[in-house]
């Protein structure tokens, strides 16, 4: 959940910004149906099973646009939800209802869609000391929401941004001239509060990482009998990421390397949405 000062300073604006995106100047159709506003009730109902995420988000897309809406909730983030499940009633102007409906849903079927894939991908390391990690590849503009579901899916957040840690890919690398190079550079430059990742895509990187004094060796792409050398290699020297092709076919295995950390940006590329919808809207005699 967000606290007051986060959902104040990071996440209004970017809420504000999706309802100019879909009000450019008017509702047109609800305005037609509705010239005055009156009260009104709806719905919120999962249409599959899955786990709910961004009800807090949900509810403040209907604050903003009226901060007398009330949303009732039945479940809260996290939560396992079933088809056909009541997940919380929303009442206020029928206007405001109508108008807030689509980007409220955007965000709590996006987020929860990341939280359900999120905790099905989880399951598969329990009972090892893997840690799921997120990347950075988020849709823009949505990052601050869709690494929150990852961690309400059972996951952890790597960087959240390019000021969060140094983390040398192998453009860095080519860049700086080698791995030794970039490593040496990065110690140099960044406070010695970060640590220091280095992606490798071999057995001479790792070594060279190593000797580097690399704080995390990511081990990018590699196939299970490399990956299983390098640990050996490493042995502690330098905590261990794994990356690139991690499907929930080999996830375990990888697990079963004795890494720890394994990155998959199919957390918040590729989850499918969870399907919610706001259903049977109807009038109220009392007032808002």
């Amino acid at each position: 959940m967000y606290d007051q000062a986060t959902l104040k300073l990071h996440v209004d604006p970017l809420i504000m910004g999706a309802l100019r995106e879909d009000i450019t100047s008017e509702d047109v159709s609800t305005n037609s149906v509705m010239p005055e506003e009156r009260p009104g009730e709806a719905e919120l109902i999962c249409k599959e099973d899955g786990i709910i995420c961004g009800l807090q988000v949900f509810e403040r897309v209907f604050h903003l646009l009226d901060d007398k809406t009330e949303v009732e909730l039945y479940v809260r983030d996290g939560d396992a939800v079933k088809k056909g499940q009541l997940i919380a009633r929303v009442r206020g102007g029928i206007r405001t209802i109508l108008s807030g409906e689509r980007t409220a849903l955007n965000y709590l079927q996006r987020m929860s869609g990341i939280a359900s894939y999120t905790r099905s991908v989880s399951a598969l390391l329990e009972g090892t000391r893997t840690k799921l990690l997120d990347t950075r590849k988020t849709t823009p503009n949505n990052r601050i929401f869709e690494k929150y579901a990852v961690r309400v899916g059972g996951g952890h957040n790597h960087r959240c941004n390019l000021s969060d840690g140094v983390l040398l890919k192998d453009n860095h690398i080519g860049a700086a001239g080698g791995v030794a190079a970039a490593v040496k550079a990065a110690k140099d430059y960044a406070p010695f509060v970060r640590k220091i990742e280095v992606e490798v895509e071999n057995l001479d990187m790792v070594k060279e990482a190593v000797e580097a004094g690399a704080d995390i060796i990511m081990l990018d792409n590699m196939g299970p009998e490399e990956i299983k050398e390098a640990v050996g290699y490493i042995d502690g020297r330098a905590e261990i990421e794994v990356s690139g092709n991690v499907t929930a076919e080999n996830i375990a295995g990888l697990a079963k390397a004795g890494v720890d950390f394994i990155s998959s940006g199919a957390l918040t590329h590729s989850a499918p949405i969870l399907d919610i919808s706001l259903k049977n809207l109807r009038p109220l005699e009392r007032d808002c």
